[in-house]
């Protein structure tokens, strides 16, 4: 994964510690978990609902065990492990939501600006779908707010 890429992610700590970093896009949700050392595929226990993200190593509790912001497709939605990462990739129920964190409880103290960072880069990526040829990489918005980009009708 590019470092442009990761640059994009936020990450959910407890304690201190990373438990997971995630990022948006106008039509997945992708969470990023480091594992203990050691671990493999074949140990992970991951089970993806409409509503909620079971994860953990088999045999034990899970380790995350937690409702989505919003609602997802789960048959589109799928965990990956690869370069010793977990990687779920999740599909949005409603393209071009923005959500506010990845797992209800999760929000972090500056999320509202990065919220409408967000729903920037979300919007664009509508701009760009939906006018293919067209290089939308340096507009910007004007006025205070962004608008929503699943509501936006211009």
């Amino acid at each position: 994964m590019s470092e442009k890429f990761k640059q994009n992610r936020r990450k959910f700590e407890y304690q201190g510690r990373t438990i997971y970093e995630w990022d948006q896009s106008i039509e997945e949700i992708n969470i990023y978990i480091q594992p203990p050392p050691g671990l493999t595929s074949k140990m992970v226990a991951c089970e993806i609902t409409p509503t909620q993200l079971i994860l953990g190593i088999k045999g034990n509790p899970p380790f995350i065990n937690e409702p989505f912001f919003s609602t997802i497709k789960q048959k589109d939605s799928f965990w990956t492990f690869e370069d010793g990462i977990i990687h779920v990739t999740l599909q949005k129920m409603n393209k071009a939501e923005t959500w506010m964190a990845a797992l209800k409880g999760h929000l972090n103290q500056n999320e509202s600006l990065l919220n409408e960072e967000d729903k920037k880069k979300i919007m664009l990526e509508r701009f760009q779908e939906e006018h293919a040829g067209f290089d939308f990489s340096g507009a910007e918005f004007t006025g205070n707010n962004v608008p929503d980009p699943r509501k936006c009708n211009y």
